[in-house]
């Protein structure tokens, strides 16, 4: 018996042989299907990744609430009254007095400024900030350190600057140890941080972020010394807005309490600010949600790769009702020597189950160099189409395909059972032959 299946699918190979055209073509349509499960699989992990990666940057214990100009005083700013809204500092106090699931606040106030040093000039962000920045935001120092308790406590006009910062103001001598000016106000720098890219926007309330022109300074420094009130020039006339704090990461004691915390932060801020001056951001919130999306996105990329087997799986079958055609006069010989109907039908199932296994090989291997490819295609792109690529979402420029594990046994096995599904009907058409009318053929 085993001799028996061996010989036919020795058989089988041989035939598909002696059109190997034909043959390679059937393959190649199977190896595209399978390769695109692979590939769209890969592309679509590695997107749902790296926003994945950007939100838990974020702290999945944490609470991010940040102020909002409200739209009615955005449209009636006038330079002749004083535009009051946002965060406060009694805000901080308050939600960390009366919330016990808050462990710990981290206020910031961001202002954009001009930096100088002699000739050189930075229009940047001015970070008012605790120590605690650093590690919530994940900023990592490349030269000297980063804001300390006692910059604090002392109100120390010091300051840290982002990478790009340093390099524009600095573009020979080294940055620490030198002064910054900052309008009337000048700051010893104390550290330079690593350069980072800038962070896509998150939720509705969290806008994106570009940290390369920053330069940090002690949040009770700015306080004192800047203080709320900015006024900005527009088309001749003078805007002045007040806010005292423009973000507060909560960080929360115990990771199951983010969700029923973050409502009581909600209701506790309603009863102070009636404007809806403000937006509450929760990362583990936006984290559920995004893999819940991943989910989705990745069934949707999985059943248009699914296509293009279905579709290969079509030629296979378009492919063998040709070869039952062709070979009438083979299946009326040997079912005239006594083959039976199922010997038949089996021969030519062997046949589309072997173009499904070789194409499902070949798939595979193809699947598995998606990596490679993509930074190949993506760096020719980028050569011959820079500005096009260059206005691209970062995530596109430069997203990374991760292979998904169960994709390669799922491509390969929706290969051989489109191979067995589609030819089941042209196995079962050449079994159904009339040997007598066969035999005509002859």
């Amino acid at each position: 018996m085993r001799g028996g299946s061996l010989r036919l699918w020795r058989l089988g190979v041989r035939n598909l042989r002696l059109h190997p055209l034909r043959s390679s073509l059937t393959i190649l349509g199977i190896l595209v299907g399978v390769a695109s499960v692979i590939w769209l699989l890969a592309i679509g992990q590695g997107i749902s990744t790296a926003a994945q990666r950007q939100i838990e940057s974020l702290g999945a214990d944490n609470i991010i609430v940040r102020s909002i100009k409200p739209r009615h005083e955005a449209a009636q700013g006038s330079s002749r009254r004083l535009i009051k809204y946002g965060l406060t500092r009694r805000d901080v106090e308050r939600l960390l007095a009366t919330i016990p699931t808050i462990e710990r606040g981290f206020p910031v106030r961001e202002l954009k400024r001009e930096f100088r040093r002699q000739d050189h000039l930075v229009d940047g962000r001015l970070v008012g900030c605790t120590p605690d920045y650093a590690s919530v935001t994940h900023l990592q120092i490349a030269r000297g350190r980063f804001l300390s308790d006692r910059d604090l406590e002392a109100k120390r006009n010091v300051c840290v600057l982002a990478a790009e910062t340093a390099a524009r103001l600095f573009p020979v001598e080294d940055a620490l140890g030198r002064a910054v000016r900052v309008e009337d106000l000048y700051y010893t720098v104390v550290g330079v941080a690593e350069p980072r890219a800038p962070s896509a926007g998150i939720g509705g309330s969290l806008a994106a972020e570009d940290y390369s022109s920053d330069v940090y300074i002690p949040i009770t420094q700015l306080w004192s010394r800047i203080g709320d009130t900015t006024v900005t020039r527009r088309s001749g006339t003078f805007e002045y807005e007040s806010l005292e704090v423009s973000q507060i990461t909560l960080r929360v004691e115990d990771l199951s309490r983010v969700l029923e915390t973050a409502e009581v932060v909600k209701a506790t801020l309603a009863s102070f600010h009636q404007d809806q001056d403000y937006g509450v951001t929760i990362p583990l919130e936006l984290l559920e949600q995004a893999r819940t999306t991943r989910l989705m996105f990745m069934v949707f990329m999985g059943i248009i790769a699914a296509i293009s087997l279905v579709v290969g799986g079509i030629g296979i079958m378009n492919i063998m009702l040709a070869t039952v055609t062709e070979r009438t006069r083979e299946i009326g010989i040997r079912r005239a020597v006594g083959a039976r109907k199922g010997d038949i039908a089996r021969q030519f199932l062997v046949e589309t189950i072997v173009l499904s296994i070789v194409g499902g090989f070949c798939g595979v291997a193809v699947g598995l160099v998606c990596g490679p490819a993509t930074r190949v295609v993506r760096q020719l792109v980028a050569e011959t189409f820079p500005q096009a690529v260059g206005n691209l979402p970062e995530v596109i420029r430069e997203v990374q395909p991760e292979i998904v594990g169960w994709s390669i046994p799922l491509a390969f096995g929706i290969s051989v059972a489109v191979g067995v599904v589609f030819g089941l009907y042209p196995a079962v058409r050449a079994a159904a032959l009339d040997p007598i009318e066969a035999l005509r053929e002859l």
